[in-house]
């Protein structure tokens, strides 16, 4: 394994420092040998590898649009050394024999470590448990389990999932939608949907559902993860949840940090999502949130689709948008450039409390010596225009498209090897 010298690293953005990394692990500079390869960090910030609790990798089943090798290949170009494969493939990932295949296939690619998770249902029906406790003790070794892109509405089976996963120290990541209320929802409830004429998504589908579950996570005792939460008064729903002192945690994507419901009026499919992008005063408590710590993670939820499934009518057209490869940089430019956040505050972020959910021991870890060497250096300096040809992934469905966004990924280290260098996949 080749051994690499950072020099002159912003850490976290604050102290300059290098770093050696030798056999996949950080060393002391001091030690580094005369064949060692150097790299002059200059100017550049170095962070623990990203983590990110919420990609589609679309493989099995669906490989026109993604597979787990492009996936990682577009999440290594984002500067993530690890990524949390979702259960809503095909087939789905429900067994045992599903999450290790994805397992494999991820070591295979090697371009961060793929974690599968695990469907809370069988066959995402909302029915029955999936064998929860068999993928736990797979290979895979599942600590999350979600059936994102359906919500595990009914409560006696929420509940029977919360008090199973404590037996191995697993969380329930749960797609918040009350499936009654959003019935041939196109798209934010509010003063735009009125406008336009399209059926309204009420931000209380995704709240009643968010108020149940930490209440049954208080009851079991037991871990609860909210996923991609997109309006206000979800945010103060968690904000008192953990109040409480109920283990509830929390993400949000980066184009709910960034883009409004406005942005509809296009009629451009590339900003239908689930859920739908909400309003100003959602995205300004949204940054609030996770500013002081409520939301406690950035995660991408990275959905791509063809070409053919985005570039028709509204309503035929899927919901999901790319992420991976520009979610540091809508950070920046929302959070750290705003002076919301710092540097260090996007590790924690972005890297050590992800991983932490998630239960990853060898990802999120301090720059310091003795630690796994997954690191990732960007140049907050630069500048770039999105474009999706550019993309790493199979699919182009960026939400991000023309514009201007802060920042780089000039290199990116997946334990000691490089995956990117001078912003170039290796």
């Amino acid at each position: 394994m080749t051994t690499y010298l950072i020099t002159g690293a912003s850490l976290l953005g604050s102290r300059s420092a290098d770093l050696l990394l030798a056999d996949g692990h950080l060393g002391d500079p001091a030690d580094a040998p005369p064949d060692a390869v150097r790299i002059d960090a200059s100017g550049l910030v170095a962070l623990p590898g990203l983590v990110d609790l919420h990609t589609h990798l679309r493989e099995p089943g669906r490989e026109d649009a993604e597979t787990i090798e492009s996936g990682s290949r577009a999440a290594a170009r984002g500067g993530f050394t690890a990524v949390h494969a979702m259960a809503n493939t095909e087939p789905v990932a429900d067994t045992a024999g599903v999450v290790e295949q994805v397992w494999h296939l991820g070591q295979t690619a090697g371009y961060c470590d793929v974690r599968p998770v695990g469907a809370v249902t069988a066959g995402l029906a909302g029915q029955r448990l999936a064998e929860l406790g068999a993928m736990a003790d797979s290979a895979a070794r599942v600590r999350v389990f979600s059936d994102d892109g359906v919500c595990v509405s009914d409560a006696v089976l929420m509940r029977r999932a919360l008090e199973y996963v404590k037996a191995f120290d697993g969380v329930v990541a749960q797609h918040a939608q009350e499936p009654r209320l959003t019935e041939d929802a196109q798209m934010n409830e509010g003063t735009m949907s009125g406008v336009l004429g399209m059926q309204g998504w009420p931000a209380v589908a995704e709240e009643a559902i968010i108020a149940r579950d930490c209440l049954l996570a208080g009851h079991v005792g037991s871990r609860l993860h909210i996923c991609h939460v997109s309006t206000a008064g979800s945010v103060e729903l968690i904000r008192w949840a953990k109040s409480k002192g109920w283990n509830v945690t929390a993400e949000v994507t980066p184009h709910h940090l960034l883009l409004t419901d406005e942005l509809v009026a296009s009629y451009d499919p590339i900003y239908k999502v689930n859920p739908p992008l909400r309003t100003a005063d959602d995205v300004e408590a949204l940054r609030a949130g996770l500013a002081d710590g409520t939301l406690d993670c950035v995660a991408t939820d990275h959905a791509p689709h063809p070409t053919e499934d985005k570039e028709c009518e509204w309503a035929a057209a899927a919901m999901g948008m790319l992420g991976l490869e520009t979610a540091l940089s809508v950070f920046q430019t929302t959070m750290v450039d705003t002076g919301r956040l710092t540097w260090g505050e996007v590790a924690d972020r972005m890297s050590v409390r992800p991983a932490r959910i998630g239960r990853i021991s060898d990802q999120g870890q301090a720059l310091e010596t003795g630690s796994p060497a997954n690191v990732v250096l960007v140049d907050p300096a630069a500048t770039r225009a999105v474009e999706p040809a550019d993309s790493a992934s199979l699919s182009r469905n960026t939400p991000f498209r023309g514009m201007e966004l802060p920042g780089a990924v000039v290199a990116t280290f997946l334990h000691g090897r490089a995956t990117v260098l001078d912003g170039k996949l290796q």
